[in-house]
C-alpha cells in the first residue's frame, strides 16, 4: 500500500457497488488519476464469507459488521410495526453481501425515467460491457467479455423442476430459457446468478473492479472511514470530512479528519448514506437542516425524499426427506460443509456455489387473477401495468432451504421457502437526519411500505398463488404454521403437515376471515428486499430532483452522486444489475467531464458498441 496522501484528484464518499465500478473504470482508463475511496465498513478481499456464495446469509447474523440496519418509523399500515432495512457496510457494498440473483429490468423502465442519455438504447452497450454471460451463447442483449460473471451456479437443486412443472401446467404459464433479455415477462425461467461458473466464487464489484488493480498505487482504498460531510469553497466541492467508523473500528480515534479533492467529489453511500451526507453538508430542505442546526447552503427539498424499495415475503414449508436442499450447509453440518468445500476448491462446483434458488417467474396476472385481486388494485393496474406488457407485478420464486427467524427452533430437516415480492409499489418514503436524545444525530427513516392501498393486494394474492403451487409439488410436506397467517380455528386454510395434492385439485377456499388473516400476516411480516433507491433522484430540480442527467448535484460544482439513490423511478429487478449500470454510466460521464475523450472515452465507447 502506498503512503497515504492528503490530496487526490477524485474522492469517493462510500465504497459500495457503484463506487467500485466508477473508481475502477477511471483508474483503468487513466492510471495517473489519484483516486481515493473512503468506505466505512471492512475489507472483503478473499474473505470466505464474501467469496463463497452459500454464505451470504451470514451477513445478516447478529453481530455482523458487514451490513448496517436502519429502523424505520412505526407505521399503521404495518400494524404499528417499525420496519428494518439492512444495507451493505463493506467494500463492494451490496455486491459483496447480496444473494447474487441475476435479474435485469425491462428496457422500458429506463425509458420511463425520461432522462436524456439514460434511455435503454444508450444503456444497452454498457449493460453488455459489464458482464460475461456464461448461461447461453450469442444472445443479443447479453455481454460476453465483461468483468462481472453470470452463470447457473454450482450444484443443481431438483426441486425447481417440480416448480416449473406446476407453473407450466396448473399455473398455465409458458417456460423460457431467459427472461432477463429486457423484455420477456410472465414466463417461468431459470434464475442465473452472479457467480463465476469456473471458480464458483461470488462475482462482486470489489474484486472485479478495484481489488484487481492493487498494482496501481494511485487508486487508494481506506476502510473503516465514514464520511460525515462534503467540504465546499464558494459552493465548489473541494474535499470531505471523515472519521473512523464506530462499528467497524470501535477502538479507533473518532476525531474528524479532512482530505482534499482537486477535481471531483463523488458521493456514493447508497439510498441511506448519500442523502444524509448531503444534508450534513448543508444541501437539503430548510426544515430538515434547521432542526439539526445546519446552515443551509443549497435549498434542495428533494434530498432524502422519493425512497423506494420492493415489498417481499418469505414463507417456509416442510420438504420431503429425499430432496436436495441447502439446509445442511446453512445449518453448518461439519461433514457436509468440509466435503463440499473440498470439491468447490477443486472445480468451483457443489452447493457452495449456490444461493438456493434456480428458477423464477416475473409474474403478471391474467384476467381471472386480476379479478381475484379485487377492486383496490384495478386503478393501479390500469394506470401503470395494463399497457406495459414487459412490466411484471411481482417475482415468484422458491428457495431450496430455509433461512429465517424460525431457524433456531426448527428441527434439522429439509425445507423449502416460497418467496414473492412486488416490483413497482406505489408507496414512497423518505430518509433524513434528525437530532435524537442527547443531541446526537439519528436517521429519520419513513419506509412508506403499504401506504398506498394498492400495494397490499398483490401480496395477498401472491400468498395464495404460491401456496397453491407449493402444495402441488411432490416434495411438499405442508406449511410451517408459525411462518404463515393465523387462520381461524376450523378454517379450510389451516396450516400444518400435509401431503401433496393433485395438479387438478381445487384451490383452497378462503373465507372473508381467512382473507383478513392473510392481509394481517402481510402487514405484520412484509419486509424489505434490500433494494433501496431513489433518495437523491435524477430529476428536474423543480420536480424535487437532486442531480441532473450528468449526476451533478444542483446548486454546487465539483460534486456528483453515483449510486442507486439517483434512480428516479423503481426498476423491476434485483437492483445489483442497476447499481453496476449506474456505475458504468457514471464512469463515462466523469471521463467526459475530465476531458479524457480522445484517448480513453473513444476507446470505451468503441469497445462497448463492439459488443452489439
Amino acid at each position: 500500500m502506498a503512503q497515504p496522501l492528503s490530496e487526490f484528484d477524485i474522492i469517493f464518499a462510500g465504497g459500495g457497488t457503484t463506487a467500485c465500478v466508477v473508481a475502477g473504470r477511471l483508474a483503468e482508463y487513466d492510471p495517473s488519476l489519484k483516486i481515493l475511496i473512503l468506505e466505512g465498513g471492512p475489507h472483503t478481499f478473499n474473505q470466505a464469507t464474501h467469496i463463497q456464495p452459500y454464505q451470504y446469509y451470514t451477513h445478516q447474523a447478529e453481530g455482523s459488521i458487514t451490513m448496517t440496519s436502519y429502523i424505520g418509523n412505526p407505521s399503521p399500515n404495518l400494524n404499528g410495526r417499525s420496519p428494518t432495512v439492512a444495507c451493505g457496510h463493506c467494500v463492494g457494498g451490496g455486491s459483496s453481501v447480496n444473494y447474487m440473483g441475476y435479474t435485469r429490468a425491462p428496457a422500458s423502465d429506463f425509458d420511463d425515467w425520461g432522462v436524456e442519455g439514460w434511455e435503454s438504447k444508450n444503456l444497452l452497450p454498457l449493460m453488455k460491457k459489464l458482464e460475461t454471460y456464461d448461461v447461453h451463447p450469442d444472445r443479443l442483449t447479453h455481454g460476453y467479455n465483461g468483468p462481472i460473471k453470470v452463470s447457473s451456479g454450482g450444484g443443481k437443486l431438483g426441486i425447481f423442476e417440480e416448480f416449473v412443472h406446476v407453473g407450466t401446467t396448473y399455473h398455465k404459464r409458458e417456460f423460457a430459457d431467459d427472461t432477463d433479455d429486457l423484455e420477456t415477462c410472465n414466463t417461468y425461467s431459470p434464475w442465473a446468478k452472479y457467480i463465476c461458473g469456473t471458480t464458483g466464487r461470488r462475482s462482486d464489484a470489489a474484486h472485479n473492479y478495484v481489488y484487481n488493480q492493487a498494482h496501481n498505487t494511485n487508486l487508494q482504498l481506506w476502510v473503516g472511514k465514514r464520511v460525515k460531510r462534503v467540504i465546499f469553497e464558494d459552493k465548489r466541492a473541494v474535499g470531505v470530512e471523515f472519521a473512523s467508523d464506530s462499528v467497524s473500528c470501535p477502538d479507533m480515534d473518532q476525531s474528524l479528519s479532512t482530505v482534499r479533492a482537486t477535481k471531483l467529489v463523488v458521493v456514493s453511500a447508497g439510498a441511506f448514506g448519500s442523502p444524509t451526507i448531503l444534508e450534513r453538508s448543508g444541501i437539503g430542505a430548510e426544515a430538515v437542516l434547521k432542526r439539526c442546526g445546519i446552515e443551509q447552503m443549497v435549498d434542495l427539498p428533494g434530498v432524502g425524499e422519493n425512497y423506494q424499495d420492493h415489498n417481499g415475503a418469505f414463507l417456509p414449508y416442510f420438504a420431503a426427506d429425499g430432496v436436495v436442499t441447502m439446509d445442511s450447509l446453512w445449518r453448518g453440518e461439519e461433514s457436509v460443509v468440509q466435503e463440499s468445500l473440498a470439491e468447490w476448491k477443486k472445480n468451483g462446483g457443489t452447493l457452495i456455489a449456490q444461493n438456493g434458488t434456480d428458477v423464477k417467474i416475473k409474474w403478471r396476472p391474467d384476467d381471472d387473477e386480476l379479478k381475484a385481486m379485487g377492486s383496490t388494485f384495478q386503478p393501479r393496474w390500469q394506470a401503470f401495468f395494463q399497457d406495459r406488457p414487459d412490466k411484471a407485478v411481482a417475482i415468484f420464486a422458491l428457495f431450496a432451504g430455509y433461512l429465517g427467524p424460525l431457524s433456531s427452533v426448527l428441527p434439522p430437516r429439509n425445507y423449502i421457502t416460497a418467496e414473492y415480492y412486488t416490483l413497482y409499489p406505489a408507496s414512497r418514503g423518505s430518509v433524513h437526519i434528525k437530532l435524537g436524545e442527547n443531541n446526537e444525530e439519528e436517521i429519520d427513516f419513513t419506509a412508506g411500505y403499504l401506504d398506498d392501498p394498492s400495494d397490499i393486494a398483490p401480496l395477498n394474492f401472491a400468498y395464495k398463488k404460491m401456496r397453491e403451487i407449493c402444495r402441488r409439488m411432490p416434495s411438499y410436506q405442508g406449511e410451517i404454521p408459525a411462518g404463515h397467517p393465523r387462520f381461524p380455528d376450523g378454517s379450510a386454510a389451516a396450516c400444518g403437515v400435509a401431503s401433496p395434492v393433485d395438479l387438478n385439485a381445487p384451490d383452497i377456499a378462503y373465507t372473508a376471515e381467512d382473507d383478513k388473516a392473510i392481509e394481517n400476516f402481510n402487514r405484520d411480516c412484509m419486509q424489505t428486499t434490500w433494494h433501496s433507491l431513489g433518495t437523491c433522484a435524477m430529476k428536474p430540480e423543480a420536480d424535487q430532483g437532486v442531480v441532473d442527467a450528468r449526476l451533478n448535484v444542483y446548486g454546487v460544482t465539483g460534486l456528483k452522486v453515483a449510486d442507486l439513490s439517483i434512480v428516479p423511478k423503481n426498476v423491476g429487478t434485483n437492483t445489483y444489475s442497476t447499481a453496476l449500470l449506474v456505475g458504468e454510466k457514471a464512469a463515462m460521464l466523469i471521463l467526459e467531464d475530465l476531458g479524457i475523450v480522445r484517448r480513453s472515452c473513444k476507446l470505451l465507447w468503441e469497445s462497448a458498441w463492439a459488443c452489439l
